[in-house]
């Protein structure tokens, strides 16, 4: 007894030590544990609900993204909006005052595709780069550099916005892991890079494609809202009316799955006639009449089909070659995570499939017009990477090397003899002080390179067009196509009189030799050789000619 009592004692008095002993608790990061103080300045923090460092981090990259896309990839890039905003702002000559030639500019000088003559296309997308320009003209900052740069360093931050609402829609739904797997995804895309700073329709509709899903009343996420997210995709449908393609199975899924279906309806029919209405006005300022540009674009594009004119490709082209192209070295993480990711992002794959479907029931078909679908497959690559386990950083390393090789050399090398020839008619206007005595003529494929929104001056310059039939006139050939028949006839009858003829001439190396005698003839010199692309194919070659009328040719004019 003598001995349990002593060892009794012993171990109270190890326990009254112990009491006298600093307790030191763990501190929880939770913010549930944060003083108000605290959580105050983590929400200072923040941008866009963000880290302020992801944001910036974001922001940088696709600033370093434009600037490393250096080449051409479609006209409707530059004819579809700058060039239409170039037209719109500027005017020569530039001293006319009246407030109404301030604001709408109607002596301009540029050019207006056939579609804009048409009524195809609407103004708004074009109108956010006319206000760049107006405000860079305002300040006397209209250099053709920035004129060139800061709409597509615009159109990167829009995509930088987007690349983190797509990580903060993850997360929401998701757990943070994944979420910077789909984010990792989602930037070292090597079409998403190709595209994302392009002042395409199709970059626009993507980037609001986006930060309407992030608004999608999707289960688990806590940013869900249908006045945002539906006017988004009003919007979207405004710019390009094809963009509603992707969200009929969204819009499906959600008024299935309302309660109050009427209340939505209204809501959704009141949105869609706000933002049309908006439209009408835009267009009816802009065209000089009522317009409903998108009823226009759907009939001649999908009802009609006369996009076949621009050219054809069979049915399953989106599944063999399209679809496969877009997604690059993803689309075995793509088809994983789609067994794998949970039963709330089915609709996710039903949308992409849904819009591969439709879109190859259309006979004209480009890489680009599945381009809004993209991150929603990035959803489920991000699923794949976070599933595997040994083999997460190999396959990311593979992931990152094969899209950033493939990225830099469609950005830097592929297809850009287009943009850099623009830099050499740039020198004609800083060269010559009589730019009417200087002329430029283009014999390529209609819309191979830009146009005064390159040059930015009143250089005289034509080119081979192309607009479709719209009369249903039987073997009908534009005039591009009249010209590649035989091009050394064109030009002798064309240019019959010395006096018409162009001062430069601009062309692809596989012309040269077919137009050899036509350039001796009227004594055109070689003064500019300028890369294009290694895989030349029909009309376009390796390289772009510039050849310049010598002095003697200019004499005998």
């Amino acid at each position: 007894m003598e001995w349990e009592g002593g060892d009794s004692s012993l171990f109270f008095r190890g326990l009254q030590n112990r009491s006298q002993e600093k307790v030191k608790l763990r501190k929880r990061k939770s913010a549930l544990y944060l003083s108000d103080q605290e959580a105050s300045a983590r929400r200072r923090c923040d941008v866009l609900g963000e880290n302020i460092y992801l944001v910036l981090f974001t922001i940088a990259l696709r600033i370093f993204n434009c600037f490393l896309v250096q080449t051409s990839f479609v006209p409707d890039e530059y004819w579809q909006s700058l060039e239409v905003a170039h037209h719109m702002v500027f005017q020569y000559p530039l001293f006319c005052f009246t407030m109404i030639n301030l604001i709408l500019n109607f002596n301009n000088y540029g050019y207006l595709t056939w579609e804009w003559t048409e009524r195809l296309r609407g103004y708004t997308y074009p109108l956010i780069f006319a206000s760049i320009y107006k405000i860079l003209y305002l300040l006397g900052k209209d250099s053709v550099q920035l004129l060139i740069w800061v709409p597509r360093l615009a159109q990167a931050l829009l995509s930088a916005i987007a690349d983190v609402r797509l990580y903060s829609f993850m997360k929401q739904l998701g757990n943070q892991e994944t979420a910077k797997w789909v984010f990792f995804c989602q930037l070292c895309s090597w079409f998403t890079w190709y595209c994302c700073t392009r002042t395409l329709t199709n970059t626009m509709e993507t980037v609001i494609t986006i930060i309407a899903l992030f608004y999608y009343p999707l289960e688990g996420s806590k940013s869900m809202s249908s006045v945002k997210y539906s006017s988004l995709v009003a919007l979207a449908f405004i710019i390009r009316p094809t963009a509603v393609i992707p969200w009929v199975p969204l819009l499906f899924r959600h008024f299935w799955q309302e309660h109050k279906k009427l209340n939505l309806l209204r809501h959704l029919l009141l949105v869609g006639f706000v933002t049309l209405g908006l439209s009408l006005i835009i267009d009816r300022i802009f065209f000089g009449q009522w317009t409903l540009v998108q009823y226009n674009f759907l009939k001649f594009n999908v009802l009609q089909n006369l996009g076949t004119f621009y050219g054809s490709h069979p049915w399953h082209w989106y599944f063999t070659q399209g679809f496969p192209v877009v997604v690059g070295t993803h689309l075995p993480f793509f088809i994983h995570g789609c067994f794998l990711a949970p039963k709330k992002y089915r609709i996710l794959w039903v949308t992409v499939l849904w819009t591969v479907l439709v879109y190859s029931m259309l006979s004209h078909k480009e890489f680009r017009f599945i381009y809004p679908v993209l991150p929603f497959c990035m959803v489920f690559c991000g699923y794949s990477l976070n599933h595997l386990k040994i083999w997460k950083k190999p396959v990311a390393s593979f992931l990152f090397l094969s899209n950033m090789l493939l990225a830099l050399y469609t950005g830097l090398v592929h297809q850009r003899g287009t943009l850099d020839v623009m830099s050499h008619i740039q020198e004609l206007c800083n060269s010559n002080l009589n730019k009417s005595s200087t002329s430029v003529f283009v014999m390529m494929p209609c819309h191979s390179t830009p146009y005064y929104s390159h040059v930015h001056c009143p250089l005289p310059m034509r080119f081979l067009q192309c607009p479709p039939d719209l009369t249903g006139k039987s073997h009908y050939l534009d005039e591009a196509d009249r010209f590649y028949l035989n091009p050394l006839n064109w030009l002798y009858q064309e240019f019959s009189s010395d006096s018409s003829l162009p001062t430069h001439l601009i062309f692809f190396s596989v012309l040269e030799e077919e137009i050899s005698a036509f350039l001796v003839s009227h004594n055109y010199e070689k003064t500019a050789v300028i890369f294009h692309t290694h895989l030349p194919e029909s009309r376009i070659g390796s390289h772009i000619y510039i050849y310049e009328q010598t002095l003697k040719g200019k004499i005998s004019r």
